[in-house]
């Protein structure tokens, strides 16, 4: 099945326009397997659930022809895209909380206590994409392991074998961003 999944992207490459088609049954589990791991982090009262990010993350993957320019280079390729189309479509929803047009920094009193909470989670949800933009610009492998395990919900080996990087590399880069990452998001306080 991965080299078959691997072929009909590359048919999308070659502008196939049925190979998209072809790909979703053999992936949608899969992305929605990753998408309820994600929104199992996330905290009760999310709006999206697992087949609206599923299939959002999808669209923005091989969506119309004209706008998908990009050239796959296999699973782990499509995967770790997937995961960080599941990431930006999670922290564009945190950030539309906090603009003007839904109160900006206004905050309403709820009578459910954790509707409140939700918004604090948001805010924190912003500043893990901040720090994870900074450990970007120093190490862009550490930074998307982060994403392959946080927001694609992949264990470390399949988070390794993704990236291409050995088991115990992993390991180390794991460790180091967590490590970064935490003290990042304590400065931010």
């Amino acid at each position: 099945m991965n080299l078959e999944i691997t072929q009909i992207l590359h048919a999308i490459d070659r502008g196939d326009p049925r190979a998209s088609d072809e790909l979703l049954p053999l992936v949608y589990e899969e992305l929605r397997k990753l998408a309820n791991v994600r929104l199992a982090d996330e905290k009760a009262g999310q709006t999206i659930q697992a087949t609206g990010l599923v299939h959002e993350a999808y669209l923005r993957l091989v969506g119309p022809e004209d706008s998908n320019d990009v050239e796959w280079d296999g699973r782990g390729h499509f995967f770790g895209a997937a995961a960080e189309a599941m990431r930006r479509i999670l922290i564009d929803r945190a950030r539309a909380k906090g603009t003007l047009k839904r109160g900006g920094s206004h905050r309403r009193i709820q009578l459910d206590w954790t509707l409140v909470a939700l918004d604090e989670c948001a805010a924190e949800f912003v500043a893990l994409d901040e720090a994870l933009g900074r450990l970007a610009e120093m190490d862009a492998q550490k930074a998307e392991l982060v994403k392959l395990r946080f927001f694609a919900g992949l264990t470390l080996q399949q988070s390794a074998s993704a990236l291409g990087i050995s088991l115990s590399t992993a390991e180390r880069h794991w460790a180091f961003a967590r490590a970064w990452l935490y003290n990042e998001l304590q400065e931010d306080k």
